[in-house]
């Protein structure tokens, strides 16, 4: 969420960076800044009614003291009055203040001065690639066949029994998948990041603090009866863990892991760019989170980004990176990059990673501050990273990785499969 002093202060450059995002913002800031006019004039009316009221209180309290009880009762009307008055500037600061809470919820992050103008995926810029796209037999098949040929993953049974987008992952399907998070999780914790195992549903200030609510609201799985939701990634409750904290400079850098499931409804993905394993309404995903001092935040999203670059190249897929364009960025996002592996029978790049920093828009809904070395409190820059979201790298090893004899597994996953084919 834009802090108001911020928009105040940057208020043209603002709606000048948003339109990146195709988001006229001129109109809302006006409303804001009016609304924070009306804010801050109802809250000094207010402490000036209630500093009368109190000292009043204070002179009645002297004047029954010397018997002087017709003045003290005259007294006592008036703060009658101004107490009735305090009541109804408290319930227009309160309705003030939520309406301004409601409007800045909807304003996107400023996207950082890289980011691309641009309308689509399409208008994303390439920044990196590597690695060699394989060349397969005649009669290679995409990975929803090959599950099927090596009775690896069975999305029928998933279908009955729950639903589309509900795999059933089975033998050698089962221990790859393990194996692959089991890998992504230790290659973390060698990076220094400290693993957490955490809930898979959130409450609705955890959904409001990482920004999913109210943007993706119709997105997320919400059980009604308790008021929670099913989480999205793992970001939404490893970030929450540090809502309301007021943290030190030298707590700082902060890193975590975690995997997950991750649950999204995707409403209204359809077409045979969603088969397989390429959209799911539960995967898993191993996710990096970190903390940073706003000078520090820029250079931990580079760290994050060869973090990722060096797990595709250990697994040997052949990938690339995007700068995401503003009509394609998230929306609490400043800037994100977004790894894709080319599926070789798909002929296609699949999405693999988004690593992004929200710079301090999320810790300004999470009050997520530090004390710096001036012991003044500052926004801390918050970024998070799949490292990796499983389906899709999945789906590229059982297509690039596929011969006329079976699957090969990548080396580096053997150790933790206990076997090198799938056949």
């Amino acid at each position: 969420m834009l802090q108001v002093s911020n928009i105040a202060e940057h208020k043209e450059a603002y709606i000048k960076a948003l339109k990146k995002r195709n988001f006229d913002a001129e109109e809302i800031f006006e409303e804001v800044l009016n609304l924070d006019e009306t804010r801050r004039a109802t809250q000094a009316k207010l402490d000036d009614v209630l500093a009368s009221s109190n000292k009043m209180s204070k002179e009645i309290g002297l004047l029954f003291k010397n018997g002087e009880h017709q003045k003290a009762n005259m007294l006592k009307e008036k703060t009658s009055r101004l107490k009735e008055e305090s009541k109804e500037l408290s319930e227009k600061l309160s309705e003030t203040i939520a309406e301004l809470q409601k409007i800045l919820y909807t304003i996107p992050n400023i996207p950082h001065e890289s980011v691309p103008a641009g309308v689509s995926e399409e208008d994303n810029e390439e920044v990196y690639k590597e690695g060699d796209v394989p060349t397969l037999e005649e009669g290679s098949m995409p990975h929803w066949e090959l599950a099927k040929k090596y009775d690896i993953i069975d999305f029928d049974l998933g279908n009955k029994i729950t639903g589309a987008g509900f795999p059933v992952y089975k033998g050698k399907g089962a221990r790859l998948q393990r194996a692959l998070i089991t890998w992504f999780l230790d290659k973390a914790v060698e990076a220094g990041y400290t693993e957490f195992q955490m809930p898979l549903m959130v409450n609705e200030a955890s959904g409001f603090g990482t920004g999913q609510l109210p943007d993706k609201e119709g997105q997320m799985y919400h059980i009604t009866e308790d008021d929670l939701y099913m989480i999205p990634t793992a970001e939404v409750p490893i970030t929450n863990m540090f809502r309301d904290n007021l943290m030190n400079e030298k707590d700082f850098p902060v890193l975590c892991t975690g995997y997950t499931p991750c649950f999204r409804r995707e409403a209204g993905s359809y077409g045979a760019h969603v088969r397989g394993l390429n959209r799911l309404h539960q995967f898993d995903k191993v996710e990096i989170v970190r903390l940073e001092t706003p000078d520090k935040s820029y250079a931990a999203l580079d760290d994050m980004v060869e973090h990722i670059k060096g797990l595709l190249k250990e697994l040997k897929l052949p990938y690339r990176i995007l700068r995401l364009c503003g009509g394609d960025l998230g929306f609490t996002s400043a800037l994100t990059y977004d790894f894709e592996v080319f599926s070789t029978a798909q002929d296609r790049w699949l999405e693999i990673s988004s690593v992004s920093n929200f710079e301090d828009f999320q810790a300004n809904r999470l009050k997520l501050r530090y004390k710096d070395k001036d012991k003044k409190k500052t926004l801390v820059h918050t970024l998070n990273g799949s490292a990796l979201a499983l389906p899709r790298v999945l789906a590229g090893i059982l297509e690039n990785y596929q011969t006329p004899e079976g699957i090969k597994v990548p080396e580096v996953l053997v150790p933790y499969c206990g076997f090198d084919m799938i056949n």
